[in-house]
């Protein structure tokens, strides 16, 4: 988790384009971010191997790092990118492609997932703000009601 302000989950995958404009967003609104996986290979193949590769980066304190250079530069997500990516960012690349690989890694982004599509979370980006969930990236209204007032978040999928 990090910044300060309103609490907002955000699931997404680091392979969507509306992931990486909701993370622009959220990235200059005042919000405390807690990010979480959606990662389905079935909408994006690399997905999967881009959720372990972030979520290993995390242990050796390079999680958010990881995850704006992949939103920054979606184009470029197969491994010799993300090998050279971990190197600039000082990680310990052995040690990174080793646990990104583990069980460990593996069951903290299925149970995001898990925990995202018993949420209702079904596309990506999904963003759950004071109880309301909102699909897709924030508008410049939405955040700025989050910034006055979290109470007055509407769940657009909730009937009233």
């Amino acid at each position: 988790m990090r910044g300060d302000g309103p609490l907002v989950i955000f699931y997404a995958d680091f392979s969507c384009p509306r992931c990486a404009l909701a993370w622009e967003r959220l990235a200059a609104a005042e919000v405390r971010l807690a990010f979480r996986h959606l990662a389905l290979k079935a909408k994006h193949p690399r997905a999967v191997a881009l959720a372990q590769a972030v979520e290993a980066a995390g242990g050796q304190g390079g999680f958010w790092e990881l995850a704006a250079a992949l939103y920054a530069d979606q184009g470029r997500t197969e491994d010799p990118h993300l090998w050279a990516q971990c190197e600039r960012l000082g990680l310990d690349v052995e040690r990174w492609e080793a646990d990104r690989r583990s069980e460990a890694v593996a069951a903290r982004v299925t149970r995001d997932v898990r925990d995202a599509l018993r949420g209702g979370a079904v596309a990506t980006p999904t963003l759950f703000a004071d109880g309301a969930m909102l699909a897709g990236p924030p508008d410049a209204a939405w955040l700025a009601t989050l910034a006055a007032d979290p109470s007055a978040i509407v769940d657009p999928t909730s009937e009233t």
